[in-house]
C-alpha cells in the first residue's frame, strides 16, 4: 500500500462501530460492575441440550450437514412453528437453519435488495439492521417511535415514507431495544400497508417466546402475509442459547432458495454440533423455556416498577428482557448518563441513542440478571439519580 490509495470498501469505511462495545469495553476494565447492558440470558443452557451436542461429537457428527441443515431439525422447526405460531413452512424448501439470527437476516437482505432498493427500518432498533441494509446495498430508511405511543409503530408513519423504491420493512416484536410487543390488530394494520404497497416484510421474532402479556401473535400468521413474510428467529434468547450461534429463517420458497444460494457460499451449514442441541432443544426443552419466561416476567415487574418510583419514566415492556426508561429527568444525554452512571456506580446501561434518533433520553436496561443483582442496580440508580436529578 502505498498511502494514497484505499483498499477498503467505502460502504465499509462509512459504517460506525457498534456503540454498544464501547461501554462493554470501558465496564471490562473495572471491578464490581453490574451489567445490565448484555442482551443475552443469564440462565446456562438446559444440560439435556448441552449433553445432545457432547453426544453428537462422541459419536462422531463431525463434518457438514446439507446446506439449508440437518432435515430432522428442519423438521422439528416446522412443527414448532407450526403448534406454537400457527404458521406452516415446508422443511425442504422454506426453512435454512442459520448461525445466528443475525446472519439470517444478512442473507434474506442480499437476497431481495439491489442497489439503490430502500428498506424501512422501525426505530428504536437493533443495531445491526442499518448497517446490514448498508452492506447489501439497499438505503434504510429510519422511522422514530415515539414514547407517547409506547413506541408502537403507526400506519400512517410508514405510509409518508413509502416511494416507488421501497422494498421492504423491518419489524421486531418483542422489540430490542424497547420491549414493546405489536397486537395481533396492530399487526394487521402493518399488514394492509404492506399488502396495498407491495411490500415484504423481514419480520425478527427472536423473542416470541418471551411474551409476557397477551398472546403472540407471529406477522406471518396474519391473512395474507406468508407469501410476503421472512420470519427470523433462533435459540438464543428463548432457549439460553447464544453462544450456540444458531438460527433460522422462514420463507417463501424463492426467497428461501435466494437466500440459500448466498448461504451456501458464504457459511456452507450452521455448526453440526450445534444443530444437533438445537433439535433437542426443542423436543425436550420448552418446560426450561417457560421456566425462565416466568423468572423474567418476575424481574420484569419489579425492574419497571422500581424505575418507575426512581421518577424514570418506563413503560411496561410486553415482551424480551429489557426496560427502556426514559432519563430526560436528569438533564443528561443518553451518553452522558450511561458513562456518569457506570463510573459513579458502577452500572452498566447503554445509551439509547445507539438504537436511533429516537432513543435518546433513554436508556436500555436488561433485566435478564439475578433478582439480587437488580436490586442492588436499583439502589445504586436511586443514589445516582439523589445527585444527578435537574433541579
Amino acid at each position: 500500500m502505498n498511502g494514497t490509495k484505499s483498499y477498503l470498501s467505502k460502504t465499509v469505511e462509512e459504517l460506525k462501530p457498534s456503540g454498544i462495545r464501547r461501554f462493554f469495553d470501558l465496564a471490562a476494565g473495572m471491578e464490581g460492575v453490574i451489567s445490565l447492558g448484555v442482551g443475552e440470558p443469564d440462565f446456562i443452557t438446559p444440560w439435556s441440550v448441552r449433553e445432545a451436542a457432547i453426544l453428537s461429537l462422541e459419536q462422531g457428527y463431525t463434518s457438514y450437514t446439507a446446506n439449508a441443515g440437518l432435515m430432522e431439525l428442519r423438521e422439528e422447526i416446522a412443527g414448532y412453528m407450526q403448534k406454537s405460531f400457527g404458521v406452516c413452512y415446508s422443511p425442504r424448501s422454506e426453512i435454512i437453519v442459520t448461525v445466528g439470527a443475525s446472519q439470517a437476516l444478512d442473507i434474506a437482505l442480499r437476497a431481495i435488495l439491489d442497489p439503490g432498493d430502500e428498506v424501512i427500518v422501525v426505530e428504536p432498533s437493533f443495531v445491526s439492521y442499518v448497517p446490514l441494509v448498508s452492506l447489501a446495498g439497499g438505503v434504510p430508511v429510519q422511522v422514530q417511535t415515539l414514547k407517547e405511543n409506547g413506541f408502537k409503530i403507526l400506519p400512517k408513519q410508514l405510509e409518508k415514507v413509502i416511494t416507488d423504491r421501497t422494498k421492504a420493512i423491518i419489524l421486531c416484536s418483542p422489540n430490542n431495544p424497547t420491549g414493546t410487543m405489536l397486537s395481533g390488530s396492530e399487526l394487521e394494520a402493518i399488514a394492509q400497508i404492506a399488502e396495498k404497497y407491495d411490500l415484504l416484510v423481514l419480520s425478527d421474532e427472536i423473542y416470541a417466546e418471551l411474551a409476557y402479556d397477551g398472546e403472540y401473535t407471529s406477522f406471518a400468521a396474519i391473512s395474507g402475509m406468508k407469501k410476503r413474510t421472512i420470519l427470523i428467529s433462533g435459540f438464543s434468547k428463548g432457549f439460553a442459547m447464544t453462544g450456540w450461534r444458531l438460527g433460522f429463517v422462514c420463507a417463501p420458497e424463492a426467497i428461501s432458495q435466494a437466500m440459500l444460494k448466498i448461504h451456501q457460499y458464504a457459511m456452507m451449514c450452521a455448526p453440526t454440533m450445534a444443530q444437533f442441541a438445537a433439535l433437542e432443544a426443542l423436543k425436550t426443552g420448552r418446560s426450561d423455556v417457560e421456566d425462565m419466561k416466568k423468572s423474567y416476567k418476575r424481574r420484569r415487574n419489579y425492574f419497571v416498577q422500581s424505575l418507575n418510583e426512581l421518577g424514570l419514566t418506563c413503560h411496561v415492556p410486553g415482551g424480551a428482557f429489557y426496560a427502556f426508561p426514559s432519563i430526560e429527568s436528569t438533564g443528561l444525554s443518553s451518553e452522558e448518563f450511561a458513562e456518569k452512571l457506570l463510573l459513579e456506580e458502577k452500572v452498566a446501561v447503554v445509551p439509547g441513542n445507539i438504537f436511533g434518533e429516537s432513543g435518546e433520553g433513554h436508556v436500555r436496561c436488561s433485566y435478564a440478571t439475578s433478582m439480587e443483582l437488580l436490586q442492588e442496580a436499583i439502589k445504586r440508580i436511586g443514589h445516582f439519580l439523589k445527585r444527578n436529578q435537574k433541579a
